[in-house]
Parts: structure tokens; C-alpha cells; sequence
């Protein structure tokens, strides 16, 4: 474990150190500090608006996500689905989720973040509310819904890699902690919000309802941000050095295969990758788990309490690391104690959960578990923005993409765990021990100086969209 100590800073940490970067191997001297001015921080108070903003979007973004598990039983009903086909339309939108995290971050790092945000969030809110109308128009449901939550996933896919551009832009980093868990507990709230008003909105006025609301709030969200913090800017984007050209494909394939060997950046990729498997497993399979152990317990108990945990959680620990850093504790120390509490001590209670006998303490266990896993989004999640802040949404779209695809499978080994032994504790050695990878690799490569490189801007033609 890094043991923090304070140094000083005596330059900017945003621009890199020449002296390990020279001009001649990573492209033209002034290039990074003609990005860093390009791409100036907030001002405190108008980073604080965009966190509440933010907030809210990730939320609506989740609310929108969790629609279609929460009405799929109801659905299924009236469509006659099976369970086979019912996990079809659930599962697709995890496919589509994964083919648009890089290609989300790469644009968010040529034109800014937020206009992503605002064209995606406009986007899949639309497809919410019209979700519905697909399901009855067309003749076959089941095929109109597989399709819809594909184009959801590929729509929401670009909104974290999109959130990690815009922090690394606009963001100092002393207070990308804040930001990042602020908006990460997003998902949390969301996740109760539509847990508690769209059971009951379903209940009231049917599965249709959830859809409506929640896809017309998400739009409203979007215009509201194009309106009153974009100021009804247009054209919404601008894309520059993105057409084809030899010179600059080789040279950017050249950065990125520089950028990739880096062991901070494998370090990042792997941490991240196990964060995210760990996490899955635990969301698909807790419920099943309290289910068979504890058949008489209320189910909203055990659905509620960890996200209620959970969310003070990711605020502490993004107000402990900013505050860490602003006292002068070196910045990398600070991001392997967050990820420390988010693997190591997490992992503690999740072993816990094998000898647990009684409701209240599994609960008690479960919580204290998801509550440190929040931790890193101050560590991992924010260290990816420290490495490489001119190419953080492509990189962050890379980490999640990985961090997807392993969980889904981790997720399938699991159930095929718990067949086999007839344990839980099983699943549980094996969340702690991937746990235990990815942070004993973090510890050892993790560094929070730039190690990201901008070569010679060539200039395009503007493409309008």
C-alpha cells in the first residue's frame, strides 16, 4: 500500500514534463500546452452547476436503462415471451452498450464532452418514449424490442467515456474527485428512483407510462442543458481532424500503440476490468443470493439499503481525495487508497458474506460492500484522466468496453459456479480474488503523470453535424 506524502507543485499538473517528453519523439513542442489552453478549466461555481447537471443526467440515464427490467415481466405477459426470449430483449442492450464506448470518448476529445452528452442524451431519452409505440405498431414485439435496447445500449454507451473527456477538459485535478463520484452516484439514484415511482407508476397506469416519463424527462434534460448552459450554440458539433489522411493516422496509431505500452496505462485497463466485473457479478447475482438464503426476507430490504449506502459513499470518497490532494498529498498515493478501500477492504466483507447466517448482517455486509466499491470512482475512474487528459474519453471508452465484455462473462461462470458447488461462497472467493488482481496491480504500476502525447495538428476541413 502507497503511503501518501505531501509534495509540492511548482508547475501546472495538466501540461507535461518536457524534460521526459521531448519535443522530438512526441510530436511538436507546443502542442500540449496549445491543447491545455484550448481546453481551459471552470471556474469553481460554474463546476458545481455542471456537477448538479451532470448528476441529474446520469441518473435519467439509469432511470431510462433499469425501464425495461422493471416492466419486462408485465411485457412478457402481454407479449406471451418465455424466459428465453425475455433475456433476449434484456441482454441486448449490453451488446449494444460495448461498440460505442471508444468511438464516444474519441469524438468527446476533439469536440468536447458535452456536446455528446447533449446529442446522445436527446437521443435515447427519444427512443424511451417511443419505445412503446414501437412494441404495439409492430408485428412482431419481440424483434421491435431486441432492436430498441441494441440502439439504447449503442446510444448510452458513449455517456461515461463522454463524462471522462469533459472532466479531464474542464476539470481541475484537485476536484475531478467530486465530480466523478458525484456524478457516478448518479446511478445509484437513478436506480431507486425508478425502482420506487416507476413500480408504482406501473402499478397506476401501466408499463407504458414508466416509458413515457422517463424518456420525455431525459429530452427535457437535454434541451434544458442545449438552452441554459450551451447557450443554444450551433452547430451542436463541430468535428475537426477526423477525416482520413495518411500522415495523420499513421502518426496517431503510432501515439496510442506509445500510449498502450505505458504499464500505468495497462495498469488502469486491468484495475478497471476487474472493478467492472466484480460489480456486475455482484448487481445480476446479490438478489438471487437472498432469495435462496434467506427465502422469508422482504425483498426491498435488500434491494434498497446497499444504494442507499451507497450514495453518501461515492460523495465521501470524492471529498476525501480532492481534499487529500489540496492539502498536497501526492496524487497518485491518494488514487491508490481510494482504489485500496474501493478492492481491498471491499473484498473483506464480501468474504464475510460466506459465513453469514442471519439477514441483518448479510445486509449489513452487502452494504458496506457496495458502499467501498464506490471508492473507486475516485481512484481508477479519475486516474485515467491524470495519465491522459487529451485522450481520456477514448481510453476511459476502451477500460469500460473491456470492463463489459469480462463482465458478462464473469457473470455467466458465476451462475455456472453455483451449479456446480452448490455454494455461494464460491462466487464470493472469486469476486475477492479477481478484487485482489486488479488492485495489487494498481498498486504496483499506477502513476498520475501525464504520459499521454499530442502530436502535430493537421487541419481539416470542418465536418458539420
Amino acid at each position: 500500500m502507497a503511503i501518501l506524502q505531501k509534495h509540492g507543485k511548482s508547475c501546472n499538473p495538466d501540461l507535461p514534463d518536457l524534460k521526459d517528453n521531448p519535443p522530438d519523439s512526441f510530436g511538436v513542442a507546443g502542442s500540449q500546452r496549445k491543447w491545455a489552453d484550448n481546453n481551459a478549466n471552470w471556474p469553481r461555481p460554474i463546476a458545481r452547476v455542471w456537477t448538479v447537471v451532470l448528476l441529474l443526467g446520469t441518473c435519467l440515464l439509469y432511470c431510462a436503462r433499469v425501464t425495461m427490467p422493471i416492466c419486462a415481466v408485465s411485457m412478457a405477459e402481454q407479449f406471451k415471451w418465455s424466459k428465453r426470449e425475455s433475456g433476449m430483449v434484456l441482454g441486448s442492450f449490453f451488446w449494444g452498450y460495448c461498440f460505442t464506448q471508444v468511438i464516444g470518448g474519441y469524438v468527446s476529445d476533439r469536440v468536447g464532452g458535452e456536446k455528446v452528452l447533449l446529442l446522445s442524451a436527446a437521443a435515447w431519452g427519444a427512443m424511451t418514449a417511443f419505445t412503446p409505440i414501437l412494441a404495439h405498431f409492430c408485428s412482431q414485439p419481440i424483434i421491435s424490442m431486441t432492436l430498441s435496447r441494441f440502439l439504447m445500449g449503442l446510444l448510452q454507451g458513449v455517456h461515461y467515456p463522454s463524462l471522462a473527456s469533459l472532466c479531464s477538459q474542464k476539470v481541475t485535478e484537485s476536484e475531478r474527485g467530486f465530480l466523478m463520484s458525484t456524478v457516478g452516484s448518479g446511478s445509484y439514484l437513478g436506480t431507486l428512483v425508478i425502482g420506487a415511482a416507476g413500480s408504482l407508476m406501473l402499478d397506476l397506469y401501466g408499463w407504458e407510462s414508466v416509458f413515457y416519463v422517463t424518456g420525455l424527462l431525459s429530452v427535457l434534460w437535454a434541451y434544458c442543458m442545449w438552452k441554459y448552459l450551451l447557450k443554444g450554440e450551433g452547430p451542436i458539433i463541430t468535428l475537426e481532424s477526423l477525416g482520413s489522411a495518411g500522415t495523420q493516422s499513421k502518426l496517431a496509431k503510432r501515439h496510442w500503440l506509445r500510449l498502450l505500452k505505458q504499464p500505468a496505462v495497462c495498469a488502469v485497463i486491468v484495475t478497471h476490468l476487474c472493478t467492472a466485473s466484480t460489480f456486475f457479478t455482484l448487481l445480476s447475482w446479490l438478489p438471487t443470493f437472498f432469495k435462496d438464503t434467506f427465502p422469508d426476507a422482504k425483498g426491498w430490504v435488500f434491494n434498497v439499503i446497499p444504494w442507499f449506502v451507497a450514495i453518501p459513499s461515492s460523495l465521501f470518497s470524492g471529498c476525501l481525495s480532492d481534499h487529500l490532494i489540496g492539502q498536497g498529498f501526492d496524487t497518485a498515493a491518494v488514487r491508490k487508497l481510494m482504489q485500496f478501500f474501493s478492492m481491498g477492504v471491499s473484498s473483506i466483507f464480501t468474504l464475510f458474506l460466506c459465513g453469514t447466517t442471519t439477514f441483518p448482517t448479510a445486509v449489513a455486509f452487502v452494504s458496506a460492500t457496495m458502499g467501498l466499491t464506490t471508492f473507486s470512482h475516485s481512484g481508477v475512474s479519475v486516474n485515467v484522466q491524470d495519465l491522459a487528459p487529451s485522450c481520456a474519453g477514448a481510453l476511459f471508452g476502451i477500460m469500460n468496453t473491456c470492463g463489459a465484455f469480462t463482465g458478462v462473462v464473469m457473470v455467466y461462470f458465476s451462475g455456472y459456479l453455483i451449479e456446480a458447488t452448490g455454494s455461494w461462497a464460491s462466487v464470493f472467493a472469486l469476486i475477492s480474488v479477481v478484487n485482489l488482481l486488479g488492485l495489487s496491480t494498481f498498486l504496483t504500476f499506477a502513476e498520475a503523470r501525464r504520459v499521454d502525447i499530442e502530436g502535430t495538428r493537421v487541419k481539416y476541413h470542418n465536418i458539420h453535424i
